[in-house]
C-alpha cells in the first residue's frame, strides 16, 4: 500500500479482523526520506513474537531483510482487512519472512502452504509482481508528467446512456479480447485495432480492452495502438487493479476507464482509487459478484457504474440469473435513487439473454467472447442484439 511510511510498534489486531488475536509487532524505527538508497536509511528493526523471542537487523546487518519483514507484515494485514469484508482472495502469498523470523504467522504458514486457492488469487499474485517490476521502470513521477500533456479522458458512462437512449436497449462495451484462462484463444487471426474498429461500426458505445498479458494474452500496447487508431469510443482498461498506480498507468496508455474488482479490493482501496479516478478523469467500473459484494460497493460514495459478472471467479459457472438476483428488492430502489449504471456481464449470448437482464434493470452489457469469435465481429454485434444498432 503506498502511502504506508511507517507503522507503530506493537500493533493489537482487532479481532474483527480475525478469529483469533494477532499480536503484530512490526520493525520500529525505520527512518527514510524520499529520494533516499538504502545506504542512507537509519534502521534498526526488532520483531518480538508472543513468547518473547525476537530477530533483531540493525544497520550493520541487514537494511533490506528489516524492510522485507515490514513489507511481509503489512500483506499479511492486508489480507486479514479484506478476510474481514468476506474477500477470500489474498493480495499475495503467505511466503514467509526473512529468515530466523519468529512472527504471528508461523503456525498458519506450516499448515495453509503457499498455493493459489483459484485462478483469480493466482492472477491477483502474480499481477503484484508485475506491478512491483513495471513501477521500478515507471516511477509515479513520470507517469504523472505524462498525463499532463495527455489529451482528455472520453466521457465513458455520457456514451453508455446516449447509446441506451439511442436503441432502447444496453449500451455495448464490446470486448477486445484474445484468450481467456477458462475458454483458451478465442480468436487465432487477433489484430486488435481491426477488431475495435469493427465493433464501433457495429454500434458498440465503449470497447473494453483486455492488458494482461499472462493469463488473456493482452497488452497495454493493445490499448495504446487502439486509442492512436482514432478510435472514437471510450476505453475501460481490461486489467486487475491491485494499487493506485496502475490508474495512473493507465492513464497514460489512453485508458477512460479502469476495472475495479471488489472481489479483490477491500473497501478502503475501493474509495481511494474512485477519488484517484476522478482526480486523473476515469470512470471507474466496479465489479460484483454476490450480494455482500453489492452491498459493500452500494454503500461507498462516488460509485455510478456497476458491473454484475454472472460468472463465479472461483469455478467460472455462469448463471445470469446472478443479475436479477442481485437488482431485486431494496438494492434496486438504491440503484435507482443514486441513478447508478449497472453493466451486466458474462454468459450474454443471445437476444433473450439481452432483454432477460435488461428487464432485471441493466442499462449497458459488456461482452466479449459471443462477438469477438464472429468472422465479422460488427456482424456479431447485430445477432446478439436481434437488430442492427450502428450508427448507419
Amino acid at each position: 500500500m503506498e502511502g504506508l511510511a511507517s507503522l507503530k510498534a506493537p500493533f493489537q489486531a482487532n479481532p474483527f479482523f480475525s478469529s483469533r488475536p494477532t499480536t503484530w509487532n512490526l520493525p520500529s524505527q525505520v527512518n527514510f526520506y524520499k529520494g533516499s538508497s538504502f545506504s542512507t536509511f537509519s534502521v534498526r528493526a526488532q520483531v518480538e513474537s508472543n513468547d518473547g523471542s525476537a530477530a533483531v537487523a540493525t544497520s550493520g546487518e541487514s537494511v533490506t531483510e528489516a524492510l522485507k519483514i515490514k513489507e511481509w507484515e503489512v500483506g499479511m494485514f492486508q489480507n486479514e482487512v479484506a478476510a474481514s469484508q468476506g474477500i477470500r482472495i489474498r493480495r499475495r502469498p503467505p511466503t514467509g519472512p526473512p529468515l530466523h523470523y519468529v512472527g504471528p504467522f508461523q503456525f498458519r504458514l506450516q499448515n495453509e502452504g503457499n498455493t493459489p486457492r483459484n485462478i483469480l488469487e493466482e492472477i491477483v499474485w502474480n499481477k503484484h509482481t508485475e506491478v512491483t517490476q513495471l513501477k521500478e521502470r515507471r516511477p509515479l513521477g513520470v507517469l504523472k508528467k505524462a498525463i499532463e500533456n495527455a489529451p482528455a479522458a472520453r466521457d465513458f458512462i455520457g456514451a453508455l446512456r446516449a447509446a441506451n437512449e439511442r436503441t432502447g436497449l444496453p449500451g455495448l462495451i464490446a470486448e477486445v479480447k484474445k484468450a481467456s484462462p477458462s475458454r483458451g484463444i478465442l480468436r487465432e487471426d487477433f489484430d486488435p485495432v481491426e477488431i475495435a474498429q469493427a465493433y464501433e461500426k457495429g454500434g458498440a458505445a465503449c470497447l473494453s480492452v483486455l492488458t494482461d498479458e499472462k493469463y488473456f494474452k493482452g497488452s497495454f500496447e493493445n490499448l495504446e495502438a487502439i486509442r492512436k487508431a482514432g478510435v472514437k469510443c471510450p476505453l475501460l482498461c481490461k486489467e486487475f487493479i491491485i494499487e493506485a498506480w496502475q490508474l495512473y498507468y493507465a492513464r497514460t496508455k489512453g485508458a477512460d476507464a479502469v476495472l475495479l474488482i471488489a472481489a479483490v479490493l477491500p473497501d478502503l482501496d475501493i474509495k481511494y482509487m474512485i477519488k484517484i479516478c476522478k482526480l486523473l478523469g476515469l470512470t471507474a467500473l466496479v465489479e460484483v459478484h454476490d450480494e455482500r459484494e453489492f452491498d459493500r460497493v452500494l454503500a461507498i460514495d462516488g460509485i455510478e457504474l456497476i458491473g454484475i459478472n454472472n460468472r463465479n471467479l472461483e469455478t467460472f459457472e455462469v448463471d445470469i440469473g446472478i443479475t436479477k438476483k442481485l437488482l431485486e428488492g431494496e438494492r434496486g430502489k438504491i440503484i435507482c435513487e443514486k441513478d447508478i449504471i449497472i453493466v451486466g456481464e458474462s454468459g450474454l449470448f443471445t437476444p433473450e439473454d439481452i432483454a432477460y437482464v435488461q428487464e432485471a434493470g441493466v442499462k449497458a452489457i459488456l461482452v466479449g467472447e459471443s462477438i469477438v469469435k464472429q468472422s465479422d465481429p460488427g456482424k456479431g454485434i447485430s445477432n446478439l442484439f436481434g437488430k442492427d444498432i450502428s450508427l448507419g
